[in-house]
């Protein structure tokens, strides 16, 4: 709770007009300056403002007063409040922009869409303020201004800052990571690559076996068949 009650400049008036408290007391419950309470005692402010009650609203109590009456000294105290309000719940809505830089969000939305793909729609709409209308119009080319847009960074132009940026493109990677490039051939592991060469080593001692006695073979035959010759 506020160390300064509701409204203290009619509550200054109020005491002021109704007890004897002394300037600095009423200044330091109002968190007024001592000047500033003179100066509506002597009538030269505060005209026009009628005083309010701090007894009435529960903020003071009859006794305080008239302790701090006694006591030129004393600071009075401000009572707290019984009734317990809920904080205020935060409004979820459009990221506000201001006025000078409305104009310059269709170039930060564009620059947003051709750097980061990976972005959402409501995303972009965090960071700049804008509508997904606006944005399907810029993605589309359809955008009224888009023949003479220029991508531009937002964070140069001060629709968000860098660390707000980088948060949302961490974000969207996270939900949709992108696909690994291709890297090139890699080099297979050593089993495979030495079971292969094992199979291939001892494929062609196969075949040079079967190829020399098949060649011993066909030569005995030929020796054979001119022996057979002569003897005729």
């Amino acid at each position: 709770m506020s160390n300064a009650p509701l409204m203290p400049k009619a509550t200054a008036v109020w005491l002021v007009d109704n007890t004897a408290l002394t300037f600095d007391q009423v200044a330091d419950f109002t968190k007024m300056h001592p000047l500033e309470i003179r100066a509506i005692a002597d009538g030269d402010a505060a005209q026009g403002i009628k005083g309010m009650d701090p007894i009435s609203n529960g903020q003071l109590t009859r006794d305080e007063i008239e302790r701090g009456e006694q006591d030129k000294n004393y600071r009075l105290k401000l009572e707290e409040s019984k009734v317990i309000l809920p904080p205020a719940a935060k409004k979820k809505g459009p990221r506000y922009t201001p006025v000078s830089r409305r104009h310059e969000r269709p170039s930060a939305i564009l620059w947003l869409v051709r750097n980061h793909a990976e972005l959402k729609d409501s995303q972009i709409m965090r960071l700049v303020g804008t509508t997904k209308t606006t944005i399907a119009s810029i993605r589309d080319r359809t955008h009224w201004n888009a023949s003479t847009l220029t991508p531009m960074d937002p964070v140069t132009l001060g629709l968000c800052s860098q660390i707000e940026l980088d948060f949302e493109v961490q974000r969207a990677a996270k939900e949709k990571p992108t696909d690994q490039a291709y890297g090139g051939a890699t080099l297979l592991p050593a089993s495979e690559t030495t079971r292969k060469e094992d199979e291939y080593e001892a494929s062609e001692r196969s075949s040079d076996d079967l190829n020399v006695d098949a060649v011993f073979a066909k030569l005995k035959g030929i020796g054979g068949d001119k022996k057979r010759d002569d003897e005729d």
